[in-house]
């Protein structure tokens, strides 16, 4: 069962936070019906994504085989076998659908998903070896989950919001391919067919680019006239946890050389989640506690 389990990847089901923060910046995190669709919308995805997985394990089965670490999966290693992994695909795939049906009446949350499922499926069968355009499309899958969490929470996402979504998906996926570049050189090994699109040089480039990007949008945003009016002049203090968070990602990646896996870094990195609940805190104090009384309105 515990391989079963681990060919699920329940640890990525953490990306699909990304659909309460629609609901947690429009003011409504704490009303339960929309809660109660968002963790359907939360299950809709993860059933969806290890669907996913799993093709793309069942893809990548013999070159999983040559990675240090990617041939102890369950399919690479052999402890499930094929046939059974891909009925358990489609059982996801069917369930996540479904579930994603019955939660919106309007079918926009089930057109979002199929989307999302298509886009990863075409990704599996082959969008992956094409470079620039695999990370392309990881960054999207993220701007994907918070329009989703946006439907279900009848809430409207400013540009702001979609664009440093789709940049900091964007930033982590180069760390990714930054850190595959890096075992490429150290082992010989090719893990993907996109990396003969990739240098190390090209991607620090890339790094240092949307790292600086980033922080330039996030204060822009924060000092927009949309969020002062809706936040105050407040928001922009939350900078310093995007811009101490983006620092240790960057001293992760180049200091250290262990971006691989931007979901193991959030689970090990106390930095990071430090940082990330800091920057929730503050927020949550300018949203739902501003009436205190050492806050200015």
């Amino acid at each position: 069962m515990k391989h079963y389990i681990k060919l699920l990847r329940p640890k990525h089901w953490a990306k699909n936070l990304f659909l309460f923060v629609p609901s947690f910046f429009a003011g409504k995190f704490f009303e339960v019906d929309k809660i109660a669709l968002l963790a359907g919308g939360f299950i809709a995805f993860s059933l969806l994504a290890s669907s996913i997985y799993i093709i793309n394990d069942y893809n990548d089965v013999e070159d999983d085989k040559k990675h240090p670490e990617k041939c102890k999966r369950p399919l690479a290693s052999g402890a499930v076998k094929k046939n059974y992994a891909l009925a358990l695909s489609i059982l996801l795939t069917i369930t996540g659908l479904a579930t994603a049906f019955f939660l919106d009446s309007s079918g926009k949350f089930l057109f979002v998903t199929l989307i999302y499922y298509c886009m990863n499926l075409s990704y599996s069968f082959g969008l992956k070896n094409i470079s620039i355009v695999d990370i392309l499309i990881v960054a999207t899958g993220f701007v994907l989950r918070v329009k989703g969490g946006a439907i279900l929470s009848e809430v409207n996402t400013t540009e702001w919001f979609i664009i440093m979504t789709f940049l900091l998906a964007l930033f982590m996926a180069i760390a990714k391919r930054r850190d595959d570049v890096i075992l490429k050189m150290s082992t010989g090994t090719e893990m993907r067919k996109s990396m003969k699109g990739y240098s190390l040089d090209f991607l620090n480039t890339l790094l240092g680019l949307f790292c600086a990007i980033l922080i330039v949008s996030y204060v822009n945003y924060t000092m927009s006239p949309v969020t002062y009016k809706k936040f105050g002049y407040r928001a922009y203090y939350t900078s310093l946890f995007v811009i101490a968070a983006l620092m240790r990602y960057l001293q992760i990646t180049f200091i250290h050389n262990k971006a691989g896996s931007p979901t193991d870094v959030l689970y090990k990195d106390r930095f990071i989640q430090v940082t990330i609940v800091l920057w929730a805190i503050s927020f949550f104090v300018i949203l739902y506690l501003r009436d205190l009384t050492f806050f200015d309105k």
